[in-house]
C-alpha cells in the first residue's frame, strides 16, 4: 500500500498545526462559528445533534494494521469506544470534543493518516473496489491510479470550492463492487480492441434528492492521459455548475441540463485544449506510485482444499469469502452487522483485533467496504479456519454477507442533524425480524437512509427506506428495484409511507411476494424486474 513521502508528510502535519490555531482562536471567540465553519469542515469535522463528529479519508479503502490499530485507539481515547464505518470506505467517530480534535489529526498524520477533504465543496475521498488487488475478476489492480487522482486532488487550487461535493470511484473489473455509476465520476479500468488498458468514464451520477445514473461520455482514455481527462470533466461542472441553488448544483443536473452530448462535446473540447498545456503527471509519478502496490509475497504450490465439516465455518465461508486471483488463497469479509446491531459500528477492541489479526493473517493489510465492512484481502486458506476462530471468539463472525441482514444504513436522527427519521432502529428490527429467513431470501441488498440525502444509499437497494418527516411524525418510505452494480437501476417509491412497525412489516410482505413469485434461483431483484411492482403494491396496500 501506499507510504507518504516527505511531501505527503509535511503536507498533513502543516494542516494539523494550522487546523490548531483555528481552534484556539475558535475556542477563545477569536471566530465565530459562521467564520469557523467553513475551516472544521475543510478538516472532516461537523458539528452534529449532540457533538462535533469527525470524519477520517480512507483512500480507496485501504488501511495497515498500524493505521486500523490508531482508529481502534482515537476510538478508546476520544470518543465513546467505538468508531462508525461509513459507505464513502471512511470512518467517523461522533462524540468528538472540539479542543481534543487537533490532537487527534496529529494522531492520524503519525500513521500516515487524515481528514482532509472529507467534507465540503471539493473532491472527496477516492472511492474503489474493496477487493483491488486481489479479485480473481480485475484486469489491473486500479488503485495506483486511484492513488494518483488522490495526489491530483489533494488541494488543487481550481476544485476547492466547487459547486458541490465531488465524489469519484475507480474500479477495474466488470462486477462493480464501488456503485461507480452512481458518482460524479465513474471510472472503470477496461482493454480496447488493439490490447491496450486504459479508462472509460462515466459522468453525473449521484443519489440525493434527484437520483441519477452517470452514462458514459468517453469509451476510451488513454492511461497517460487519465489526469489530463479528469480536469477536463471538472474543468467543464466548475464553469457552469450552479452555485445559486444547492439542490441543482451536483455534476448529474448539469449533464443532465446540458445533455450528455452536449456536455461530452465541452468536454473534448477542454481535453484537447488541456493535451496542449501538458498538465498530465510524468510517467515516472506513475511508476513510482505502482511500486507500492506489488503483490505480497505469495507463497505458490498451497493447497486450494478447505476442510468445511464445522458447520458454522462453513457458512460463513460460504457467504463471507471471495475468489482470490492467487491459488491457495482467498478473500475474506467481516460482517459489522450482527443480530440486533448498528451497521458499520466495531468497538475499539474490535478494531485493534482486526488490526492485530490483518498483521498475522492478511500480510498487513485491510480494506473498508461500500458495505459498511471490512475485509481482509490476502489470506491464507490454510489459516482461514484459525482467522474465523478468532473472529468468533469476538463476536466478528456474522455470516449474512449480501443477505438481508447486511444492510446499509446511515446514522439518521440518533446524531445526524440534516436527518429526518432514524435509521437504527430500522435496521436492527429487520435484523432480528429477518435471521431465520436469510438464506431462504438469499441476495438481499436493503439500504436505509434517514433523510433525502441518501447517505445510507436506498436509491440503490433491491428494497430502500427512505425516512421522511411527516407532519412532525417519521414516516419511511418503501423503494424497490434499485441495484448499484454493473446492472445499476433506481429503486422506485412503492407508494405512500410507514410508521416504524409499518415500514418493517412492509419489508416482510415484499419479501414473501418474492418467495411466492421466483422462478429458480432468481434473486429479489430478478423477481421484480419480471414481475414488475403491481404484485408488491397489492400486497402493501391492497
Amino acid at each position: 500500500m501506499y507510504k507518504y513521502d516527505n511531501y505527503d508528510q509535511q503536507m498533513v502535519d502543516t494542516r494539523v498545526e494550522e487546523f490548531r490555531d483555528q481552534v484556539r482562536r475558535r475556542l477563545t471567540g477569536e471566530l465565530s462559528e459562521e467564520q469557523f465553519r467553513p475551516l472544521r469542515l475543510q478538516n472532516g469535522l461537523y458539528l452534529q445533534l449532540h457533538a462535533y463528529m469527525l470524519r477520517v479519508a480512507v483512500p480507496y479503502g485501504t488501511l495497515s494494521s498500524a493505521q486500523m490499530r490508531m482508529l481502534g485507539d482515537i476510538a478508546d481515547k476520544y470518543d465513546r469506544g467505538y468508531g462508525h464505518f461509513t459507505t464513502r470506505q471512511n470512518i467517523q467517530y461522533n462524540w468528538i470534543k472540539l479542543e481534543e480534535t487537533p490532537q487527534i489529526l496529529a494522531d492520524l498524520a503519525s500513521v500516515e493518516m487524515h481528514a482532509i477533504q472529507t467534507s465540503g465543496n471539493c473532491i472527496r475521498n477516492i472511492s474503489s473496489d474493496q477487493y483491488a488487488g486481489a479479485a480473481a475478476d480485475e484486469l489491473i489492480d486500479p488503485r495506483p491510479y486511484a492513488e494518483l487522482l488522490r495526489q491530483w486532488s489533494s488541494f488543487h487550487p481550481e476544485f476547492l470550492t466547487l459547486p458541490r461535493k465531488f465524489k469519484i470511484a475507480v474500479i477495474a473489473s466488470d462486477t462493480d463492487r464501488a456503485a461507480m455509476r452512481l458518482h460524479d465520476i465513474g471510472i472503470q479500468m477496461v482493454r480496447n480492441d488493439a490490447g491496450e488498458i486504459g479508462a472509460r468514464f462515466y459522468v453525473g451520477g449521484g443519489m440525493g434528492r434527484t437520483p441519477m445514473i452517470g452514462p458514459m461520455v468517453r469509451e476510451f482514455v488513454p492511461l497517460d492521459q487519465l489526469i489530463t481527462y479528469s480536469e477536463a470533466c471538472l474543468r467543464v461542472y466548475n464553469r457552469y455548475g450552479r452555485r445559486d441553488n444547492k439542490y441543482k448544483a451536483r455534476i448529474k443536473i448539469l449533464v443532465h441540463e446540458l445533455g450528455k452530448d452536449e456536455y461530452t462535446r465541452q468536454v473534448e473540447e477542454e481535453f484537447q485544449h488541456l493535451l496542449s498545456q501538458g498538465i498530465e503527471p510524468p510517467i515516472a509519478e506513475l511508476e513510482r506510485i505502482k511500486q507500492y502496490f506489488v503483490d505480497p509475497a505469495f507463497e505458490t504450490g498451497l493447497s486450494d482444499e478447505l476442510d468445511l465439516s464445522d458447520p458454522d465455518f462453513r457458512l460463513w465461508v460460504e457467504r463471507n469469502t471471495e475468489a482470490h486471483k492467487q491459488a491457495g488463497y482467498v478473500i475474506a469479509t467481516v460482517s459489522l452487522k450482527p443480530v440486533g446491531g448498528i451497521p458499520g459500528d466495531a468497538t475499539a477492541d474490535q478494531i485493534r483485533l482486526m488490526a492485530d489479526l490483518a498483521r498475522d493473517y492478511s500480510f498487513d493489510e485491510l480494506r473498508v467496504t461500500h458495505a459498511q465492512n471490512i475485509v481482509f484481502p490476502h489470506v491464507k486458506k490454510a489459516d482461514l479456519y484459525t482467522l474465523w476462530q478468532k473472529l468468533d471468539a469476538a463476536e466478528l463472525s456474522t455470516a449474512n454477507l449480501d443477505t438481508i441482514g447486511d444492510i446499509i444504513a446511515c446514522p439518521g436522527l440518533d446524531y445526524c442533524s440534516l436527518a429526518n427519521a432514524r435509521s437504527i432502529p430500522i435496521a436492527q428490527k429487520i435484523s432480528e425480524r429477518f435471521v431465520a429467513k436469510q438464506e431462504e431470501i438469499g441476495e438481499m441488498k436493503l439500504k436505509i437512509s434517514g433523510c433525502i440525502n441518501a447517505c445510507g444509499h436506498h436509491h440503490a437497494g433491491h428494497i430502500g427506506i427512505l425516512g421522511v418527516d411527516r407532519k412532525g411524525k417519521e414516516n419511511y418510505q418503501l423503494l424497490l428495484g434499485g441495484s448499484e452494480g454493473a446492472d445499476t437501476s433506481l429503486g422506485q417509491i412503492t407508494g405512500p409511507g410507514f410508521d416504524e412497525d409499518g415500514i418493517v412489516d412492509a419489508v416482510e410482505k415484499a419479501t414473501e411476494v418474492y418467495l411466492a413469485k421466483r422462478e429458480g434461483d432468481e434473486r429479489f431483484l430478478d423477481t421484480y424486474r419480471r414481475i414488475g411492482m403491481a404484485p408488491f403494491k397489492e400486497a402493501l396496500y391492497g
